[in-house]
């Protein structure tokens, strides 16, 4: 059966396209996809990412327990409210899930996992808690906001109140705070996101979620859907879960390297999280295969699946798209190791030379050197 998010009446109330996003009843767009990705860009929209799914870890051997679950260190979390973006992986190496972990106490440790992944996600974190007494506790009590945005913190803290505004404002990137609403509603702000623009992800009673994100449309924030979240990460060059990486794909083999600690847990004794060990043998070796980024000159867009011709062999397109803010055609692809030399896409049996770019393809909406040629 499909699942439907508190807000989901109010999506078709302003007459959202509905489509099913992971067995989720979500909001595609909900007039036009193209001035809602330039709205996050240029001013400020909201998300419903309240399919989302938030679990708290509680218990003396959380941040014990999380060492072992996670191939990034929390212990980079020193300060409460400070976050960590991190791969969950498998004992071969392959990605389950990649997820953001909040610091909140010794005791207390909060992950955002994403929603087509969370019956697996919650079993296989279950599964690990165990042997470190670590209580697992869903919050399907929670709703979740996104506003991002040049203008998203400042529409988001006019409608704290007034003893929140001036730490809301001064809260750094990839950390979180609780706050609340003019109208008292407990807030976790997190300045986080998927857009590669600052902005806010707030979760928050499920209750109240109607009511504020009312108040943030009278506020003069406009909602944006699925499809503009998708272009927008995708210039931000941020991957997908299941599209970009899964678990027949290991960090490496996914540009996602910068996300590995290989750190030790004490002085000559290296951390034991799972996957470690396939890991430093990829590394060592080399992986066989890695995530490129593309940029089209030609019409025509670049869709997950079509074939990739290097010369080191084939690969294929992964998150494909044309870019709004760009004006031409982008992707991810994943290829053999080694110089790619001249790229080529197979379009409907038509090889489309490309070029390879680095990624973000776009950075608080300008293109990035190299990418527009």
């Amino acid at each position: 059966m499909t699942r439907k998010t508190v807000l989901n009446d109010t999506h078709r109330a302003l007459g959202a396209k509905m489509v099913d996003f992971g067995g989720w009843d979500m909001p595609i767009h909900y007039g036009s996809q193209l001035d809602e990705h330039h709205l996050v860009r240029r001013a400020a929209g909201m998300f419903d990412v309240s399919h989302m799914t938030v679990v708290d870890l509680r218990g003396p051997r959380v941040r014990e327990f999380l060492r072992h679950l996670l191939a990034n260190s929390v212990d980079k979390l020193k300060v409460p409210g400070k976050a960590l973006y991190s791969c969950m992986l498998d004992e071969r190496g392959g990605v389950i899930d990649d997820l953001i972990t909040y610091y909140m106490d010794e005791a207390f440790f909060r992950l955002v996992v994403n929603a087509a992944t969370r019956d697996k996600d919650l079993a296989w974190i279950g599964r690990q808690a165990q042997a470190f007494g670590v209580e697992v506790i869903e919050r399907p009590d929670f709703a979740m906001v996104a506003v991002q945005g040049p203008q998203a913190r400042e529409s988001v803290i006019g409608l704290l109140r007034e003893s929140d505004r001036a730490a809301a404002a001064k809260l750094g990137r990839f950390a979180a705070h609780e706050a609340q609403s003019a109208a008292g509603v407990p807030l976790f702000l997190a300045r986080t996101g998927y857009t590669g623009e600052d902005g806010f992800e707030i979760v928050l009673p499920e209750g109240d979620a109607v009511a504020f994100w009312n108040a943030l449309l009278e506020a003069g924030v406009k909602p944006a859907g699925l499809g503009a979240r998708d272009t927008l990460r995708l210039e931000a060059g941020m991957n997908l879960y299941g599209q970009d990486m899964d678990e027949g794909t290991t960090p490496w083999e996914a540009a996602l390297a910068w996300t590995v600690a290989l750190d030790d847990a004490a002085p000559g004794q290296p951390r034991d999280f799972i996957g470690r060990s396939v890991l430093e043998a990829q590394k060592a070796a080399g992986a066989p295969r890695q995530m490129i980024g593309l940029a089209m000159d030609e019409k025509g867009v670049l869709r997950h699946g079509q074939k990739v011709l290097t010369a080191q062999g084939e690969g294929e397109i992964l998150s494909g798209t044309f870019s709004p803010t760009l004006g031409k055609a982008i992707a991810f692809a994943r290829v053999p190791a080694g110089d790619p030399g001249q790229v080529r896409v197979d379009i409907r049996g038509r090889e489309v030379p490309v070029r390879v770019v680095k990624f973000p393809f776009v950075r608080e909406g300008q293109a990035q050197p190299g990418v527009l040629g």
